[in-house]
């Protein structure tokens, strides 16, 4: 009898801890991405957060779908980019066929350094003397575009670029052409001046980008004033590419760019929120020895608008607000 009450006593306290365990799981792209190691990052992070385990999935294609797995329960935190997750939890995003997602909520934003990048072939340049994506327009000159495949982030960025000045490029105009295709393609034909410009959203030292332009002569473009404050409005925030980040770059380029940020359902309950967010910003040390681009994170801005997109999670303002940190 006493072992058999011993063992209902132990059974108890199984069932009483298993009721305080939080078990989260965290939507990621496959190994070797850099998404997986984010998301490995954020995992280290909140199992120090006693009571909490976490576990990983490859379910995403990429941190433009992301948004969706948060809508439909695919699992409880994934990692998106600020626009797409604003676009996403507004008004969905036709072109890559996410609908409305508006559930979707931020816990952190700022995790990366990623920006718009434009570039024309010299070759271009020498030929037309056009330098600009707002005299190419103005001018209509016949140019051969060439960017990522349907549904990624570098594609939505040309589409926002283009778009401020009423260009479809899903429906281009006579004098634009547009091939769509996958980051090695885009290098090589570059490279081989079939095309004359691409639009990207990369980050320094991205590989194509960076050996396209050891052996190919390449012109930075730098967008005007006005552009930058259009793609502002639109989700994105400022920043500046030092000079030297590209071969041959010898001035600095101002642009926009939407950062990776951290997303949960807003069904989540508060004060998990509270306690990953918690767990993100107090072990930074951890996240910066996974991953150095993720040295750009700082608690004290990443709850800002310009960095979460979306709206943020109640839970996590509440730390913002302890702490004294900016937050939207």
């Amino acid at each position: 009898m006493k072992k058999l009450i011993a063992l209902a006593l132990v059974l108890c306290m199984m069932l009483t801890g298993a009721a305080f365990a939080e078990e989260l799981l965290i939507g990621t792209q496959e190994t070797g991405t850099a998404g997986y190691t984010y998301a490995t990052a954020i995992m280290q992070c909140i199992q120090t957060v006693e009571g909490y385990t976490v576990s990983l999935v490859s379910n995403s294609s990429g941190n433009v779908s992301s948004p969706v797995l948060i809508q439909e329960g695919e699992c409880d935190i994934t990692v998106s980019n600020s626009a797409p997750a604003l676009w996403a939890a507004t008004t969905g995003i036709e072109s890559a066929d996410i609908p409305v997602c508006p559930d979707v909520r931020c816990i952190a934003g700022g995790l990366g350094k990623d920006f718009i990048n434009v570039m024309f072939t010299q070759s271009f340049v020498d030929k037309t003397g056009i330098k600009t994506i707002e005299e190419l327009v103005e001018k209509q000159q016949t140019v051969r575009l060439i960017i990522k495949k349907n549904g990624s982030f570098g594609e939505l960025a040309a589409e926002r670029v283009f778009g401020v000045f009423g260009v479809d490029i899903n429906n281009p105009p006579s004098w634009l052409t547009v091939e769509k295709t996958s980051g090695g393609a885009i290098k090589d034909g570059l490279s081989d001046d079939n095309y004359d410009l691409t639009i990207d959203h990369i980050g320094a030292g991205q590989a194509n980008t960076t050996e396209l332009c050891l052996n190919h002569d390449m012109y930075d473009v730098q967008l005007s004033d006005e552009t930058l404050a259009k793609l502002c409005e639109q989700g994105y925030d400022y920043v500046t590419v030092p000079a030297g980040t590209w071969n041959k770059q010898d001035v600095e380029i101002k642009t926009v760019g939407s950062q990776q940020c951290i997303i949960v359902s807003a069904e989540m309950d508060e004060e998990v929120a509270y306690q990953i967010t918690k767990a993100l910003c107090e072990n930074r040390d951890i996240l910066v020895n996974t991953s150095a681009v993720l040295a750009n994170f700082d608690p004290a801005v990443a709850g800002s608008k310009a960095l979460t997109g979306c709206e943020l999670h109640p839970g996590a303002a509440r730390y913002y607000q302890e702490m004294g940190y900016a937050f939207n």
